[in-house]
């Protein structure tokens, strides 16, 4: 009989699917159907702190009167963030009373300013842990590259002040060192990565001449972003726990990830594509594979095929198709 029990962030899993923050997440009825499905966690839909700070100055521009008084200004950026936070406590809280799997709660960050004192909310709201999505654009070429990675030190630093949780900071592609920058997460207080966040990119409507944006639902291709850097990342920092995301769209997907090494596969686009009926038949194809190899459980393959563990690392360290393009032509 094959195990698909697993641990994340010190949280005991009945599998290693974890539904991503989204729009499938963001209510108590849709996490009671994901459960239902056989989904192993939950990670609540975000809460946007540029979204609150947008409104806020929305808002204000929308009455030119109020920018004369600063005390109204606070009075409103403190009334929509306090209304937003309160409804994202109270949806953490009735997923916990209503459910039975690990639910994570998430902020989607750009700064570590003050709302980071509000991380102990989430805790007290009942949330088994919590997910940092930070991603911050730079856009002055003066700026020094080491302005970005401070500012991830900076929230983690401050959020685990708050919290006794365990934290996953959600990370992008887009760093010079990944390998470095996940272990500065470490030493700094994180438990966990989820590798790699899928943001907003733009596109060019070329009949309307206008900024638009490009898809947003990942393809099972996109795999291969996150595989290379699975199977270093959990080679070269020990003990970090690896959600794998985007590209996940099957069971084979969710096996190269764990068989690079992650603990758990978030999924997302997937869910919006094929509905949560392709939870059990991922499973299915798990169950499947381990009874081919006669794998009992998840830990008996996890890593086998991570960086450390396969002959040749030069597999995961190549950047060139030398071998392919060679033979090309003749």
């Amino acid at each position: 009989m094959t195990n698909l029990e697993t641990t994340y962030l010190g949280l005991k899993l009945r599998n290693p699917l974890i539904a991503a923050s989204s729009g499938m997440t963001s209510t108590v009825e849709r996490m009671e159907k994901l459960e239902e499905a056989g989904i192993g966690a939950v990670v609540v839909k975000s809460v946007f702190e540029e979204q609150i700070n947008n409104e806020v100055t929305s808002l204000m521009q929308q009455d030119s009167h109020q920018t004369g008084y600063p005390e109204a200004e606070d009075y409103i950026h403190h009334y929509l963030r306090d209304n937003t936070l309160s409804k994202h406590f109270k949806l953490i809280s009735e997923t916990k009373k209503k459910t039975k799997i690990p639910v994570i709660a998430s902020v989607n960050c750009i700064s570590s300013s003050e709302w980071t004192s509000f991380a102990k909310d989430f805790q007290d709201a009942g949330a088994d842990a919590l997910e940092l999505n930070i991603f911050y654009v730079p856009v002055d070429r003066k700026e020094g590259s080491g302005v970005i990675d401070q500012i991830y030190t900076d929230v983690i630093q401050k959020v685990r002040k708050n919290v006794s949780i365990p934290v996953a900071v959600k990370i992008g592609l887009y760093h010079s060192n990944i390998i470095g920058m996940v272990d500065r997460l470490k030493a700094n207080g994180a438990q966990g990565v989820v590798m790699f966040n899928r943001f907003y990119e733009p596109d060019i409507d070329l009949d309307k001449l206008e900024l638009t944006s490009s898809e947003i639902l990942s393809s099972p291709i996109e795999i291969r972003h996150t595989l290379r850097w699975v199977g270093l990342v959990s080679s070269q920092v020990p003990d970090m726990d690896i959600a794998a995301s985007t590209g996940i769209h099957d069971g084979t997907a969710v096996i190269k990830q764990l068989l690079a090494g992650a603990k758990t596969a978030q999924l997302c686009s997937a869910l919006y594509i094929h509905g949560n009926q392709v939870i059990p038949a991922m499973l299915a194809e798990i169950h499947e594979f381990m009874k081919r190899w006669n794998f009992k459980q998840i830990d008996d393959f996890r890593g086998r095929l991570s960086y450390r563990n396969i002959p040749d690392p030069m597999l995961y360290e190549r950047s060139q198709f030398m071998k392919y393009f060679s033979n090309r032509g003749k």
